[in-house]
């Protein structure tokens, strides 16, 4: 029993955020500014998203229901289609994001847009065929842990250990630069790491795989390898990123094509710059697979009375399998939309994944304090302090940007 749970929803949701917009994010980050704030700064949403994660495992393990069938059933039909609506909205964008991170992946080695979308697509169609969960979760854990290539393109980077070591010690001020640009990308940040979807669907997955009380201590060993590896991961992505920022690389313009790896070629070499492609291919993969998921769990268990199931066949279970194909599809339809602005949408999903999140993590906060439905195992008072204290940080986080973006906007109009 434990060795089957080691390995499941926990180190997926978790990988699965180290997606292609978390990663590019991650890599602006690098590039704008360097190891200095931003490297402890990301370790840190990844301990926030623990306490998350942990709360939405132990909810799917004791009520073996989905979050958005707890919300419909102990919030009413109209917060739970809201909350399934903002998924939906919200996971669409971020699709798009990771369809792009597989043709920018792609376009380093030549291959065509087309091509691209027809793979991301078709790898989720794949994915759904053979109704057993267990299947779909090792296709998607086999894909998950490629994100490590990062750690090898890092390795080829060079970094300064010292200065590694001084940036996670220290923690150093906030860097200089437009007020702007920074809270995008600590939004951006914090969005890629700490999500709607990534509630939805490790909640239900965890339902899905059949996980009971007696299974919560391995759900957090669970979530706990999965939020070191993908931590790992995505602080290595920052720093195979930060020769471009000493070396004055704007990537402000640069990723209508292969982006990334083709700016760190004549840097860091081929091999770093290959790896990193193929990072963002897999990034882009892996999440294709949860993300589309997590719609499908979100829209059929709120619609009640249908299949919601990998365990399902299309029969059994229509209109969970056709959210997890149709999303997926629509995606690549929008992605092949010339001039599409590549960085923009893949920051800005990450932003609207910050502003979403406040809500979500109040429901759950409520839900994880049920005595009715968790009975002992409620939210301990650190669990709820920590709790409350990343909903207050992460709402401070999108409104301070909004608010600075607003302004500027408005100076600008003035003017």
């Amino acid at each position: 029993m434990v060795a089957w749970l080691l390995i499941g929803p926990g180190v997926l949701a978790m990988l699965g955020e180290n997606d292609g917009p978390s990663m590019l994010s991650y890599a602006v980050s690098g590039s704008t500014y360097g190891v200095g704030f931003f490297l402890p700064f990301i370790a840190v949403t990844f301990a926030a998203a623990y306490v998350v994660q942990e709360m939405s495992m132990r909810l799917g393990a004791v009520t073996h229901r989905g979050y958005g069938e707890l919300i419909f059933q102990r919030f009413g039909p109209f917060w739970g289609w809201v909350s399934a609506g903002d998924l939906f909205v919200t996971n669409l964008i971020t699709l798009i994001t990771e369809v792009i991170a597989i043709r920018i992946g792609m376009a380093f080695f030549g291959i065509s847009a087309p091509v691209a979308v027809a793979c991301a697509v078709g790898l989720v169609v794949l994915s759904a065929c053979g109704s057993r969960y267990s299947r779909w979760e090792r296709l998607a854990m086999g894909l998950a842990l490629f994100n490590l290539l990062f750690v090898v393109v890092a390795i080829l980077a060079r970094p300064s250990p010292q200065a590694l070591g001084y940036a996670l010690l220290t923690w150093t001020p906030f860097p200089t630069g437009p007020a702007s640009v920074f809270l995008l990308i600590l939004a951006s940040n914090i969005g890629a790491t700490v999500t709607p979807w990534m509630l939805f669907f490790q909640q239900s997955a965890s339902a899905d795989k059949g996980m009971t009380p007696s299974d919560i201590p391995q759900g957090r060993l669970d979530t706990l390898i999965g939020t070191v590896l993908a931590a790992i991961a995505g602080c290595a992505t920052l720093v195979a990123a930060v020769p471009l920022f000493t070396h004055h690389v704007d990537m402000s313009q640069n990723l209508s094509g292969s982006g990334f790896p083709q700016a760190l070629l004549p840097i860091i070499g081929r091999t770093a710059a290959v790896l990193f492609a193929l990072g963002l291919i897999e990034a882009g993969a892996v999440a294709m697979l949860t993300i589309s998921a997590s719609t499908a769990y979100a829209v059929s268990e709120v619609a009640g009375g249908v299949g919601h199931s990998f365990n399902q066949s299309i029969r059994e279970a229509p209109l969970f399998h056709v959210a997890n194909i149709g999303v997926a599809a629509l995606a690549g339809i929008v992605v092949l939309i010339p001039g599409t602005p590549l960085l923009a949408i893949a920051l800005n999903a990450n932003l609207l994944a910050t502003v979403l999140m406040p809500p979500a993590l109040v429901f759950l906060l409520i839900l994880a304090n049920d005595r009715e439905i968790m009975g002992s195992n409620v939210n301990s008072r650190t669990t709820n302090f920590l709790g409350v204290l990343i909903t207050v940080l992460v709402t401070a986080a999108g409104s301070a940007y909004a608010i600075v973006a607003f302004l500027q906007t408005f100076s600008g109009k003035s003017h």
